[in-house]
């Protein structure tokens, strides 16, 4: 939200007052709470008739800083509010020399001079990161008496902004006008289904604005040098995070907001669904089951999207009667081939349910202030929304849920949740303002937290499509409704990487494209990048998604990437710990892992997938691709070919390839098996090394399916000596990748392979 009109002018209807000079100080142990006036104060009278602002400065966590700007502190509290980490706090420090106040937080301090014009400076290793200067932190009214406290921060010359939710335009935010508000407006659109009010730069900080409800940003835009953020309320809370990395910065951010749930080995397998609209039943269901049985293409899970349910009566839990006249034969059939079943819900009960009369009974739908149930005719007709702010309404649909689980349903599609009304009233007396965003976190914790308990520790995955901050604790989340083109595969991109860099660690897309049907060249270029995505789902609206519709060398391209994925799986799933330990995402944009290379900090078409993998998609129909490496040697994974970085790659792929990279020095675990995601990946495990320096020492832990470490194993390489050591009691391979096959090493089309039986703990190889 803009608010002057230029350098010089407000804009029509427009006041501001902004913090000018500080009139007292208060200092404590750990905090700091300044007044600032609004004005200068040169005479008793100019104290009188005038705002003061109220600054509390504090810190929650080491390396963060909270600031909370008040204009009228007597409003009373609104909910909801997000779940922020409640630890000891950071054991920060207070120093006051003179006029000059100090607070500091692990390497971050916030200096103030409170004899000098307002000025904010957020300072770490003796440099400013960012500062609140003069016009930086106030209120503003327009013309219809609406009251906002806004805050700006500034900008380095250089620095790019990043974040704010999973966002499908421009990469960069710098430029952008960005609303904080749930919409369910495609990946074609400044609308977003997932929301976040965090931000980072590439200048060693990020910045979490704790306001559930609508937040404005102007990044770069308003104030070309600022970057605003301003909210409809009489208090402004903010913390600024301290890297120095921007991972360190991910990690401290959902330290506060909470880290993603390690989501089961299963998951990450590959998905199928009936698709949207298209005409589907049991046989059709078996049909794709055993088509992809027969091509050999392992699946995981089969998702039943809305029809599975009547028309007119979404959502009533209830199978189709019509269609699927034993659903719980059915499932029991498809789970006797291995599969886990997913079925697709929302939070929304049409009239025509039986469970509409129930819920308005119970009182567990939304009502109009005046006591009418909320009601409208989009999506669904006369469709009511479940009150997630009433325990027992959480417990009534969590109850109708947990009969699906008992018929064999093992997952749930939580879709939409991004249009909520705000001319409503909640049970539990929540903002609407705040709700329209906030509805989403309660919807899919309700769900999330159903499966925990029917399926136990770790076994809880849903599919969902909104989210705000905190989301990131109920993975996974996918990017809604794309086109089927090159185009809207790389928005789909772009919205992940952003998703990702607000702390967000599991993403999914729909491969293929959603709306419309995907030339052949679409479809296999995306299934390429699906199954080199953390969560891979074949997925359409009006057409199918089953390989063979596309082609036999469609087939063989989600056969291959399908088996590879499975075979990457425990370098995956040490990835997908990460996420769970430290709220690194598995799909990484560039300046993740090379934030000293500028060249990464605008890349948006390629990530690296963990620690060690470059994925770049291909966006062509000739299979051109343009990619940049950084420094080193880099080894394609596919075909063993080498490139020196720093600098772009110009290639051209068949289907059967695409730049897929191990960073120099890797090393990556391979699993034995192909068929499933699901599998002991320790036994028989192939290190690939790839292009280790002299001296190079690296370690590599194999993850069990919990997530703990089931092998270790260290890489050494001295002159032209690989040393590979384990404990691991199970049988494992190393493949030196572009090595020449000498001694008890055997020639693979990819280099030099060594076998080691079980009990083996030390391999001694020479590089040839």
């Amino acid at each position: 939200m803009k608010f002057t009109d230029g350098y010089w002018l407000m804009r029509p209807g427009v006041t501001a007052r902004y913090a000018t000079e500080v009139a007292d100080t208060v200092v404590a142990d750990d905090r700091v709470t300044l007044y600032g006036t609004v004005h200068k104060v040169t005479r008793r009278g100019d104290t009188l008739n005038s705002p003061l602002l109220t600054v509390e400065c504090w810190s929650p966590a080491e390396g963060v800083i909270g600031v909370r700007c008040t204009h009228h502190g007597g409003r009373a509290p609104r909910t909801p509010e997000f779940a922020l980490a409640s630890g000891e706090g950071s054991s920060a420090t207070v120093v006051r020399d003179g006029s000059h106040v100090t607070l500091t937080s692990g390497e971050l301090s916030l200096e103030i001079d409170t004899a000098a014009p307002w000025n904010l400076d957020f300072t770490a290793g003796g440099k400013t990161l960012t500062s609140v200067g003069p016009r930086g932190l106030g209120f503003a009214t327009d013309a219809d008496d609406q009251h906002f406290m806004l805050g700006q921060l500034s900008l380095g010359v250089g620095e790019n902004v990043y974040g704010l939710g999973e966002r499908f335009t421009p990469f960069t935010k710098n430029g952008q006008t960005v609303d904080i508000w749930q919409a369910d407006g495609g990946t074609s659109s400044e609308q977003a289904y997932k929301n976040v009010p965090f931000h980072l730069t590439n200048r060693g900080y990020g910045v979490f604005v704790n306001h559930p409800g609508q937040v404005s940003y102007e990044v770069g835009s308003e104030s070309v040098g600022k970057v605003q953020f301003s909210v409809e309320d009489q208090s402004l809370e903010f913390f600024v995070i301290h890297g120095p990395t921007p991972k360190e910065i991910l990690t401290r951010y959902t330290g506060l907001t909470g880290r993603p749930a390690l989501p089961p080995a299963w998951s990450f397998g590959l998905w199928l669904s009936t698709s949207f609209t298209t005409s589907y039943d049991e046989a059709t269901v078996t049909s794709f089951v055993k088509g992809m049985a027969d091509r050999e293409i392992p699946l995981s899970v089969f998702h039943f999207d809305c029809f599975w349910m009547r028309e007119y009566q979404w959502s009533d839990f209830t199978w189709d009667p019509d269609v699927f006249p034993d659903p719980e034969g059915m499932l029991a059939r498809l789970k006797e081939q291995g599969l886990r079943i997913c079925v697709w819900i929302n939070p929304y009960i049409a009239q025509k349910s039986p469970l509409f009369a129930e819920g308005v009974a119970a009182g567990y739908l939304v009502r109009k202030p005046n006591g009418d149930v909320w009601q409208w005719d989009q999506w669904q007709a006369g469709m009511g929304l479940v009150d997630f702010t009433n325990p027992a309404a959480r417990e009534w649909y969590a109850a109708k849920l947990r009969v699906l689980l008992g018929q064999g349903v093992d997952s749930f599609k939580t879709d939409f949740g991004e249009r909520i009304p705000l001319d409503v009233e909640w049970f539990d007396g929540s903002d609407p303002e705040r709700m329209h965003n906030y509805y989403t976190q309660l919807y899919n914790e309700t769900v999330f937290d159903l499966l925990g308990e029917e399926r136990g520790e770790g076994e809880a995955v849903v599919f969902a499509r909104s989210a705000t901050a905190g989301g990131q604790r109920l993975p996974v989340h996918w990017g809604g409704d794309c086109e089927s083109s090159f185009g809207a595969m790389a928005e789909s991109l772009r919205g992940g990487l952003s998703l990702g860099l607000s702390g967000f660690g599991f993403w999914s897309h729909d491969i293929g494209g959603f709306e419309g049907t995907p030339p052949s060249a679409v479809f296999k270029r995306w299934v390429q990048f699906g199954l080199l995505s953390s969560h891979s789902r074949l997925h359409g609206s009006k057409s199918y998604r089953v390989p063979w519709d596309y082609g036999d060398e469609a087939v063989e391209v989600t056969r291959s990437f399908t088996r590879l994925k499975n075979r990457l799986m425990p370098y995956l799933y040490r990835a997908a710990a990460q996420a769970r330990d430290a709220g690194t995402p598995m799909m990484r944009a560039m300046l993740l892992e090379f934030p000293d290379d500028p060249a990464t900090h605008s890349l948006d078409r390629q990530y690296m997938l963990g620690d060690d993998l470059l994925v770049a998609p291909v966006f062509s129909e000739d299979g051109t691709v343009d990619y940049y490496v950084p420094a080193g040697t880099w080894t394609n994974v596919l075909t063993g070919a080498q490139v020196s970085g720093p600098g772009w790659q110009r290639e051209t792929h068949g289907f059967d390839t695409l730049p897929l990279l191990a960073r120099p020095g890797a090393v990556v675990p391979f699993g034995a098996a192909a068929e499933a995601p699901e599998y002991d990946w320790a036994d028989g495990v192939t290190l690939r090394v790839y292009a280790p320096e002299d001296g190079a020492r690296t370690v590599t832990a194999i993850p069990a399916a919990d997530g703990s470490t089931a092998a270790v194993f260290t890489t050494r390489r001295t002159g032209d000596e690989i040393v590979v050591e384990t404990e691991s009691a199970r049988p494992w391979k190393v493949l030196l990748v572009g090595a020449t096959a000498t001694g008890d090493a055997v020639a693979d089309p990819l280099g030099a392979l060594y076998t080691c039986p079980a009990g083996t703990s030390r391999l001694a190889a020479r590089l040839a």
